[in-house]
């Protein structure tokens, strides 16, 4: 078997290939020339633009757009081609804007911009094993100052009983819990992450998140999304804030105003990856688990290519096999050591790895 449908077995479930071609929106007088689109296309290739006029109109110009930034006009109706190097992974919406007879008028279509980075698979040693708590349903990890903060959600303990969602530093040597905050019942806490001395908590599905002081805890903000959508994974490249929501769409937001700034979505080759769960940023890329998966996909933050793939699933075997234990999630990077700290939601262990390859 590849290497790639290996690969491709491990996130199975997750992964959502497309092949429902273009989606079109058509006026009556010009459309775009699709009979020579593809259904997907590479980074390496180009497209050619072309409108069809069947009413055989006199056309001053067309201006074309993809993702609605201009990429050139052309006079009449010559045809413009159009390189996809350094586009996001995606959707291309294409748009051109017909000048004929002292009238405009638009057209749309789109294509799809697909992945050509094979995942590597990666591999990994256990520097250490450490105790875990059983009643934190993990939902955020990370490191600041030598510290181990994680985020916790609802989910139930060893005992039955729904649990509740909290923020925590803890001596990830020994499991003890060190200071903690727990939130109202009706909020289910999602991911973490730490930026400028302040804790960002999102919530599942209340559609706000929390700002904390780092040191004290002190709630200082409550913010709303800023859309209807459900918060998951969570982390900072120093500057902005990645939030992933269920789907294959990595929102980057303005810290100050919780508003996006861009957004890159994941793919694995021709497949979007969906469920991209906690997110961690280390060196310069985004780790993120897969739910329900036993992995984590290295995804470039650029394009949002998959160039990497862990595949954890003997971790399992390693945990005591509790009544609640659930999926693997929590990732943090101590960049002192550069190893990985990882765990699951309600594990009894976290693991510190270093990647050997």
């Amino acid at each position: 078997m590849k290497k790639y449908n290996f690969l491709f077995i491990i996130l199975l479930g997750v992964i959502v290939t497309n092949c429902g071609g273009a989606k079109k929106e058509n006026n009556s007088l010009f459309t775009f020339d699709s009979s020579q689109f593809k259904e997907q296309y590479q980074s390496e290739e180009s497209i050619d633009l072309a409108l069809l006029n069947p009413n055989t109109l006199s056309v001053d110009s067309v201006v074309y757009f993809v993702n609605d930034t201009k990429i050139g006009t052309r006079k009449g109706l010559d045809r413009l081609s159009f390189n996809f190097k350094d586009q996001k992974l995606g959707y291309q919406n294409l748009k051109a804007i017909v000048y004929y007879d002292g009238e405009l008028i638009e057209a749309t279509d789109r294509v799809e911009l697909v992945s050509n980075v094979e995942p590597k698979l990666l591999q990994y040693t256990i520097v250490n094993t450490y105790p875990h708590d059983i009643q934190a349903y993990t939902q955020g990890l990370e490191f600041y100052r030598d510290t181990l903060y994680e985020g916790t959600g609802n989910g139930s303990g060893p005992t039955g009983n729904k649990g509740i969602s909290s923020l925590r530093k803890t001596n990830y040597k020994t499991g003890e819990v060190l200071k903690k905050i727990e939130l109202a019942e009706q909020y289910f806490g999602e991911g973490i992450t730490i930026l400028n001395n302040k804790v960002y908590q999102l919530t599942w599905l209340n559609n706000e998140g929390y700002v904390y002081n780092a040191d004290t805890f002190k709630k200082e903000k409550t913010f709303p999304y800023y859309k209807k959508m459900e918060g998951w994974g969570l982390t900072t490249d120093g500057k902005s804030l990645y939030m992933t929501d269920s789907s294959e769409t990595i929102h980057i937001l303005n810290p100050a105003t919780f508003t996006e700034i861009g957004s890159i979505n994941v793919y694995s080759l021709a497949n979007k990856v969906k469920a991209v769960n906690e997110l961690e940023w280390i060196e310069g890329k985004i780790y993120g688990n897969v739910y329900q998966k036993d992995a984590i996909a290295v995804i470039n933050p650029q394009t949002g290519a998959v160039e990497g793939i862990l595949n954890l699933a003997d971790l399992k075997t390693k945990i005591t096999q509790l009544p609640d234990t659930d999926v693997l999630n929590g990732i943090a990077y101590n960049p002192k050591t550069k190893t990985i700290f990882v765990t699951g939601k309600n594990w009894d262990k976290m693991f510190e790895l270093k990647i050997t390859n």
